[in-house]
Formats: structure tokens, C-alpha cells, sequence
């Protein structure tokens, strides 16, 4: 029975296929579509043609490849039910979707493939001068495809290339072009010689003939012109102080013509011309000659704080018209400021008559203008008890410079003693308060190696720069004891503090101990610290600490999933598994590495040698494949999950939502495919279709017959 029921389908699909081809003309149709369609299902939901007809038409199972580039046999079956097929897929499908449809099942083995064009198909140049330069003119390079279209070289060639050349545009050698986007290439011409020219552009590439070329044309005049040419567009004069001139800038004019170029006017315009002074040798009178070129200074004299603004245009003959250079800059009032670290120095207790302790002073230009230095010197009651010894300041500190000022202590009396160190300049008046403490008992000296900053190199965020190592000498003749070590100041989390010096560590005459500092950046920019240690004596010291953290670039990746959900609609319980595809495509500019994709509820992934390869998997720019999704409910009702699909870069992951109705088996027996165009409605002889089957195929029998005797006779 089964053979005589296989039989009467292969006849079904016979007739239908007449009617088909009798009704049947040629239309453009996307077999790669049709793939997505046979495979997944219509765009709604629903059954598929591969659970029916198996993964490709190309098995031929049920007689489908009867249908092969023939959409109106798909529409007749499912029209007519057959098979089932109406109550499966009546009005899922549009006309061009059976046609795409139809186009697969007659090229199963169809495979995504670039498709190159480039128009316009030329490019002509107006009329220009030999040696000026005319266009850019574009042409747009599309991928009308279905794959990437990979660009090898632009390039021009012909009797006269030398007179055109590749202007700019956003096509580029060893580019890509993603399917349905496209690229653009601008040519330029320059005519070498008088008369028409002409040569030809050409991209390679890897589409169907390997390239795609743009006739160029133009005619070079032999009218000399003048070309004018700026060795700048803009001027940023920076920050500057109101009623100080600035350095003068210098704007090179060029004549890149033939003939000379002439000037109607150089002149200023804007908000705030009126700061500025012009000079130079370009003048009204003074022609350039082709080849030539002359000179424009302009000096900013601003009289306001705040930014300021203003143009310089040069009118001339050029060819090329006239020519603007912007001009910016701010301004402020100046603001002398100067600043000392530490801002105390305690040396604590020292034994009179040894050797002098000492301790650094900073001194910091903070402002805007240059710190004249008056005066350096001690003042205060204690003051013969302390002494300068070889300072690095000079007359003058420049705007961000600093100097250091070494304060010694060297006691004469018994008890505490104080001074002050007095600094007299054009900024406010500045003193760093000193203390210290004479016996004649045995006292520590503590002593640092170096009195700072510590400036460490430049840090990516996250990175450690090399540990620094600074050391603590005891040079006294009693032992000393840490009492206090701290990091504090602006950022002291960006650095890290260790080595042998630790708070109540002691330290014996003659001994010494190591304080090691690393700089590890959090964040990027300048960051800053303050390291301070103090003795049991009193002494203090601080150690100031400064980095620069790099912030570190991370691409973002981008993929792109079609569909973002989908619906499998109802499904029997402990039946087959539909399934899925979803297209993972990437987006971005550079490769993502998909690391896993994780599951939940009643679905899972199905292996699919046409599919995504096992996670991890790298997706090249512009590239895709297919995660294959099956759904097997355990039991009835509504059931919901998702894919969540994560990619190596912490933070970057993707969802899929899922959802489906698991429905109980049927009392009679599960259905079962044997139809010519779907699933049928029942397992036995008397299949509620046969009746019309047998008729269909009587009456394709019967033409056929006829058909044979009027060709014979």
C-alpha cells in the first residue's frame, strides 16, 4: 500500500507541475531568502518545509524538487491543501517569497556571492587650466550582493593617467563593503597638456568579473591662471595675557599657477580684529610670480580676558578664489602665584652640637606669569638655631617651574626653637613655618635620601609603573621609631605604599630602612599624591607623588541578530524538534569574539554543519553565520526562555527571547509526512485527499495521453 500511495503523490506533484508550467513566467527571485524560508519558516512562525521535505530539496524527498523554480506549484498545493500544506502555510507566503521559494528548491546548493557595481559609468571634468585642479567627481561603488564585497586596488590607468588621480571618497584599497552597502571614490583632474584627455579608474575586486572600471575625461585649456595656496587654515594664538603681545605667527602665501597672482585686498574681520596686527611681504602692489610666494605675521595684543576670535581674507585672482585663515585664541589677567611644600617643616628633637639635620623646601610657580624672586631668608626668634644651605632658585621662576630651598637645624640651646622661611616676590607674600627641639641627651637623626617630587612615568590605567625606593637614614646616636606613615593628598589610591619603613618600625643609630612607591592609575589624568612620615622625635617629612594615568581604548563590539525573538507557536510534546535560525552578524569596524551562549527554558542549540561554528567563535567585520535553536517542550502550556550570547569583552552580551505552546498528542496516530507539497492529515489509506488525488492524477494521465497521440499523429 505504501508503494501504490508514494504512486499517486508522484502523480499528484505531476499534475500540479502542468498546471504550474502552463501558468508559470520568469521572475527575478532570491534563492538565498528562499534557504531562510525552507529552512526556518515563514517570517510569522511556524512549520518548516525541512521538517517535511529533510534539511535540502536536493534529497528530493516527497517529490519536492517537482517544485524547483516553479512558484505557482507551491501556490496550487497549497491552495488545494495538499498534503496539508494549506492549513500550514495559506497566507504566510508572499508572491515573492514562493518565488524565492521556488528559486531555492532549484538551486540548493546556493551560496551568498558580492555582486560589484559602479556608476556613474564616467566622469567628465569641466574645462581647466593646465597645472589647476578641477573635481573631485564621485563614483559610487554598491554591493548588490549577498556577501561581502572585499576591494583589492583603485587605480588609473590610460593614455593620460597622469592627469587624473584618486581624491578621497570612503572606498579604499584592501577595503570592504558590506551586502546592500556601498563606498564612494572622488577623482581629480590636473591636465598636463592642453587638449582632451582621458583615462580610466578601476576597483578590483572580488565579485563576478574581478573589476569594475569609470571612463575619466577632460579637457586641459591653455589660459595660464593663478592659483593661490596657504601653508595654514587657522591660527590658535593659546592662552595669552591681556596686555601682552604675542608671538608673532607667519603664513606662508604660495602661487602654485602659471601666471601672477594678484592681491585686491588683505584685511581682518570678525568680533575681535581689532586686537590683531598684520605684517609681511604680501601686499596690494606686489604681485607673486607663478612658483612664488610671499609672507603674512599677525601678533594678538588682547586687551579683555576671555577667548577671542577673527579672520584674515586674501582677495586675489586666483582661480581658486579667495582664501580665509580663522583666528583664535583666549585670553587672561595675569595672576603671579607661588607655592611651598611642605608648607611646615618639623625637625623634632636634635642633639646641639651634632651634625645638622635637613629638610627641603619646594617652591612652586602655580600662575600665569613669571614669579620675580626678591628675597629668600630666615626670620623668627629661633632663627640662629637654622640655616639655608645651596638653594636652586634663582632671580626668576618661570610659569610651571619650581626650585628648592634646603633648610638645616643644627640647635644651640636648649628647648624648642621656631623660625619661619620668607619668601618676598611679585606674588603674595609666602612663609613655611620651621620648628625644632635642642638637648644634650642622645637623639635620632632622621634623614630621607632625596627630598621629592617622585614623578613617574606615564601609566596605562590599571598598569603599575616601576617601583621607586627611597631610603631612611638614622645618622644619630640613639634609635628612632616610625610614628606616623601615610598616603594622603589628592589620589593617594593611585599609588601604592610598601618597603622595610612601616609605622612603629624602629630604626637604630646608623641603620636605615626603605620606603618604596609605585604609581597604579585608576583613572586617566593627572594624579597626585602626599607621602608622610613622622619620627617619635618629631621630625616630618613629606614626599610629594605624582603620575599621569593613560586611558586605555576598548572597542566595543557590535553584532547585529536577526531575528532579536521569535515564537515556535504550538508544538507536541515529545514530537520532533522545530527549530530555528537566527543570524549573528557583526556590525562594528572590528572582529568580535563570541566566547558562549547560555540557554534557558525548553530550548537549546541543534547541530548545524551550516551553522555557527562551536563558541568560542570570531566573527570577522561585516561577517555572519547562523545559530541553529531548537525548542522541546517537556510538558503543556506557555513556555519562555532565551539565548544570552556573551562576548569575550566584559559587559558586551546579546539576548535572544524565546517563546513557545506545548500542546498534547493527538488520541489518533502522530501525522506523518507523506504528502507531495506538506504534512499530510493521516497515517492510513483513507486519507481525506486521496479521493481529489486520484482524480488529479486521472486528469494529468488523460492530457497526458492526449498530448502523446497529437504529437504522434
Amino acid at each position: 500500500m505504501t508503494g501504490l500511495l508514494a504512486k499517486v503523490f508522484r502523480l499528484q506533484w505531476t499534475a500540479v507541475l502542468l498546471v504550474g508550467v502552463m501558468g508559470q513566467g520568469a521572475n527575478a527571485a532570491d534563492a538565498l531568502n528562499g534557504k531562510s524560508l525552507y529552512l526556518n519558516g515563514p517570517v510569522s512562525g511556524g512549520a518548516t518545509c525541512a521538517s517535511c521535505h529533510s534539511s535540502t530539496p536536493a534529497n528530493n524527498v516527497n517529490g519536492i524538487l517537482a517544485a524547483a523554480n516553479q512558484p505557482s506549484v507551491i501556490q496550487n498545493a497549497i491552495a488545494n491543501n495538499l498534503g496539508g500544506m494549506g492549513s500550514l502555510f495559506s497566507g504566510k507566503f508572499s508572491a515573492t517569497e514562493l518565488a524565492d521559494l521556488a528559486a531555492f528548491i532549484g538551486n540548493p546548493n546556493v551560496v551568498a556571492a558580492p555582486a560589484a557595481s559602479l556608476a556613474p559609468a564616467s566622469l567628465t571634468f569641466s574645462g581647466t587650466s593646465i597645472g589647476q585642479t578641477a573635481g573631485p567627481l564621485a563614483a559610487t561603488l554598491s554591493n548588490t550582493g549577498n556577501a561581502t564585497l572585499n576591494i583589492g586596488t583603485i587605480s588609473i590607468a590610460g593614455a593620460a593617467a597622469g592627469d587624473f588621480s584618486v581624491a578621497g571618497g570612503s572606498c579604499a584599497n584592501g577595503g570592504a563593503v558590506a551586502a546592500g552597502a556601498s563606498c564612494t571614490v572622488q577623482a581629480s583632474f590636473k591636465p598636463m597638456a592642453a587638449g582632451a584627455r582621458a583615462a580610466s579608474l578601476t576597483i578590483t575586486h572580488n565579485a563576478t568579473g574581478g573589476s569594475s572600471s569609470v571612463a575619466l575625461s577632460g579637457t586641459g585649456n591653455a589660459t595660464p591662471q593663478a592659483t593661490i595656496a596657504l601653508s595654514a587654515a587657522s591660527v590658535n594664538f593659546g592662552t595669552l595675557l591681556t596686555g601682552s603681545p604675542s608671538a608673532v605667527s607667519t603664513i606662508t602665501v604660495s602661487n602654485s599657477g602659471q601666471a601672477a597672482l594678484t592681491f585686491s585686498s588683505i584685511a581682518l574681520g570678525g568680533a575681535n580684529a581689532g586686537i590683531f596686527t598684520l605684517g609681511g611681504s604680501c601686499a596690494a602692489v606686489t604681485p607673486v610670480p607663478a612658483g612664488g610666494n610671499c609672507t603674512v605675521t599677525l601678533q594678538a595684543l588682547p586687551v579683555a580676558a576671555g577667548a577671542f576670535s577673527a579672520s584674515l581674507t586674501l582677495a586675489s585672482n586666483a582661480s581658486n578664489g579667495s582664501a580665509t585663515v580663522g583666528l583664535s585664541g583666549s585670553a587672561a589677567t595675569p595672576a603671579p602665584a607661588l607655592t611651598a611644600t611642605p608648607s611646615a617643616i618639623a625637625f623634632g628633637t636634635q642633639t646641639i652640637g651634632s651634625a645638622a639635620a635637613a629638610q627641603t623646601v619646594t617652591l612652586a610657580n602655580t600662575g600665569n606669569v613669571a614669579i620675580g624672586l626678591n628675597n629668600i631668608g630666615l626670620t623668627g626668634s629661633g632663627v640662629a638655631s637654622f640655616s639655608l644651605g645651596g638653594s636652586t632658585c634663582g632671580a626668576s621662576l618661570a610659569v610651571g617651574a619650581s626650585c628648592a630651598v634646603p633648610v638645616r637645624f643644627a640647635p644651640t640651646v636648649e628647648g624648642a626653637v621656631s623660625a619661619a622661611l620668607a619668601v618676598s616676590s611679585n606674588a603674595a607674600a609666602l612663609q613655611v613655618g620651621i620648628t625644632g627641639s635642642g638637648t644634650k641627651q642622645a637623639t635620632a637623626t632622621p634623614l630621607l635620601s632625596e627630598a621629592g617630587p617622585i614623578v613617574f612615568t606615564d601609566t596605562q590605567v590599571g598598569s603599575s609603573a616601576a617601583v621607586h625606593t627611597t631610603t631612611l637614614s638614622n645618622s644619630g646616636n640613639a634609635s628612632l621609631s616610625i610614628a606616623t606613615l601615610t598616603l594622603g593628598g589628592n589620589q593617594p589610591g593611585d599609588f601604592v605604599l610598601g618597603g622595610s619603613c612601616t609605622a612603629n618600625a624602629m630604626v637604630a643609630p646608623g641603620a636605615s630602612c626603605t620606603l618604596t612607591t609605585a604609581f597604579k592609575p585608576v583613572a586617566a589624568g593627572a594624579r597626585s599624591a602626599d607621602l608622610l612620615l613622622v619620627t617619635d622625635g618629631g621630625a616630618q617629612f613629606h614626599l610629594a607623588l605624582q603620575g599621569n594615568g593613560v586611558a586605555v581604548a576598548i572597542s566595543t563590539p557590535s553584532l547585529t541578530i536577526a531575528p532579536q525573538s521569535f515564537d515556535f507557536g504550538a508544538v507536541v510534546v515529545g514530537s520532533a524538534a522545530p527549530t530555528r535560525r537566527f543570524t549573528l552578524t557583526n556590525s562594528g569596524a572590528a572582529a568580535v569574539t563570541l566566547a558562549s551562549a547560555a540557554y534557558t527554558g525548553p530550548f537549546a542549540a541543534v547541530a548545524d554543519s551550516t551553522g555557527c561554528a562551536a563558541f568560542p567563535v570570531t566573527l570577522a567585520p561585516g561577517a555572519s553565520c547562523d545559530l541553529v535553536v531548537g525548542y522541546t517542550p517537556a510538558n503543556t502550556g506557555s513556555s519562555s526562555g532565551s539565548v544570552v550570547i556573551q562576548a569575550s569583552v566584559a559587559g558586551s552580551s546579546w539576548t535572544i527571547a524565546l517563546s513557545g505552546q506545548g500542546t498534547a498528542a493527538a488520541s489518533n496516530a502522530a501525522p506523518t509526512n507523506k504528502g507531495g507539497g506538506g504534512c499530510s492529515a493521516s497515517d492510513d489509506v483513507n486519507d481525506p485527499m486521496m479521493v481529489f488525488l486520484v482524480i488529479a492524477a486521472a486528469i494529468a494521465i488523460g492530457w497526458r495521453r492526449r498530448l502523446s497521440k497529437r504529437i504522434g499523429g
